[in-house]
């Protein structure tokens, strides 16, 4: 059984980890796995990336897509929400030429394909014997553009008067992407196109949507590798950052620090409440540079993708907080939990699958910064109920999330899919 899984990059980003870790667990476990990626960051033989056509006209047919593109987003400049940064189309540059590179698989793997895949001249000629699994890392495949809807449901039905473009108009670019997809979507086999749901959240929203609600679902959350995600010793990990012993160190971990989405913000201005805690420390991690009016230690590292130097970051907080808006999983916290840190965060998305309110963590209510405060306080206060939680952490981390338990679902599901059973090889 050959797999081959498309991401735009293969380490860069949250869903390009996720998807490189099971890659890599399926390799691990003896299948015959492989990445395709637009832009290659590791030195992975197994990753193949897509190498730009350099003749004429490919490179003409190129130029005039991408101009294209970027004149259908440019009516949008001035309309658009400062802080939406994540809106795509199903069109890329690249065209067909994707497929013709594409390495021979027996299943194709999608995950996070923005500005790679071009959904018609790749969904649209997949040969119909290679089925396709497509996790789902945002909301993108089902929407006119948007990663995240935040309040809006017009995704439902059919877009069109995009709030994160700033239109008022029915006719307007999410609602001509809507229909583009839902023409390709036509054309595949409901049995064709199987959808990974990285937790119970996300399912639930793919089968309200108009687009993707045919197809069948599946619950797979992400995994990671337990032994490199691990508690490492805590008065080195503050050591090596330069963080003091006795802080009360508090971390806030994504990919994009200033993503409004993310919510730093928000704790921010929990953070501003807290004056009566002692010895009170903000660790962060993240491209860009966080707006902090609170006059309290911070240290920002910036972005960091070396996993161990990661598992260090985690092991040297007391608490992490996950102030999401949205989340299709919640990656950081489940890197934080498998390094023995209790997780602080909003009850939004796929975090309550796994940060179950006091065990692993405490969950508030979306936006409530005032109970968002609270339970950082209560665990900063209580160092025995966080060492429980601590405990509880690791072991669900282990027990349900390591990438063994993802490759076997995976296998499970692709040899569903398949109609026939692949053994072990």
């Amino acid at each position: 059984m050959k797999i081959v899984h498309l991401n735009r990059s293969d380490i860069l980003g949250g869903a390009a980890r996720a998807a490189y870790r099971l890659h890599g667990g399926l390799s691990k476990q003896g299948y015959d796995s492989s990445m395709f990626v637009s832009h290659k960051g590791s030195n992975d033989p197994s990753v193949k990336c897509f190498a730009l056509p350099v003749d004429f006209l490919s490179r003409m047919r190129r130029a005039l897509l991408r101009e294209l593109i970027w004149r259908d987003f440019m009516r949008y400049k001035n309309s658009r929400r400062s802080g939406d940064v994540s809106f795509s189309d199903c069109r890329s540059e690249h065209g067909a030429a994707l497929l013709r590179q594409l390495p021979h698989s027996e299943i194709i793997h999608l995950h996070w394909i923005a500005g790679f895949v071009d959904y018609r001249s790749f969904l649209a000629r997949v040969p119909n014997h290679i089925p396709i699994v497509w996790t789902l890392h945002d909301m993108n495949p089902f929407t006119g553009g948007c990663h995240y809807t935040e309040d809006c449901r017009r995704f439902v039905e059919s877009c069109g008067e995009c709030p994160q473009l700033g239109s008022n108009k029915v006719r307007d670019l999410s609602r001509w992407i809507w229909k583009q997809k839902q023409k390709i979507f036509d054309q595949i086999d409901s049995e064709r196109l199987h959808v990974v749901a990285l937790c119970r959240w996300m399912a639930a929203e793919v089968k309200c949507s108009s687009l993707l609600g045919r197809f069948n679902v599946t619950i797979i959350a992400n995994g990671l590798d337990t032994d490199l995600f691990s508690p490492r010793n805590r008065a080195v990990a503050r050591e090596a950052f330069q963080i003091p012993e006795n802080a009360r160190v508090v971390l806030f971990v994504a990919h994009s620090i200033v993503d409004r989405r993310k919510g730093f913000t928000l704790l921010a201005e929990a953070l501003a409440g807290m004056g009566g805690i002692d010895d009170l420390f903000l660790l962060s991690l993240g491209e860009g540079k966080p707006a902090l009016k609170v006059e309290i230690p911070h240290l920002h590292l910036g972005y960091i993708n070396n996993e161990r130097m990661l598992s260090l970051v985690y092991s040297a907080a007391d608490v992490f907080v996950i102030p999401s808006l949205q989340e299709a999983f919640g990656q950081t916290a489940l890197e934080s939990m498998a390094c023995g840190t209790p997780v602080v965060g909003f009850d939004v998305g796929g975090i309550p699958d796994f940060v179950r309110h006091g065990k692993t963590g405490l969950l508030v209510p979306l936006r409530d910064v005032r109970e968002l405060r609270a339970a950082i306080i209560e665990l900063l206060q209580d160092p025995a109920k966080r060492d429980e939680m601590a405990a509880h952490c690791r072991r669900v981390a282990q027990k349900e999330y390591s990438y063994q338990v993802q490759v076997r679902r995976h296998v499970d599901l692709y040899e569903t899919i398949r109609g026939e059973q692949v053994g072990q090889p």
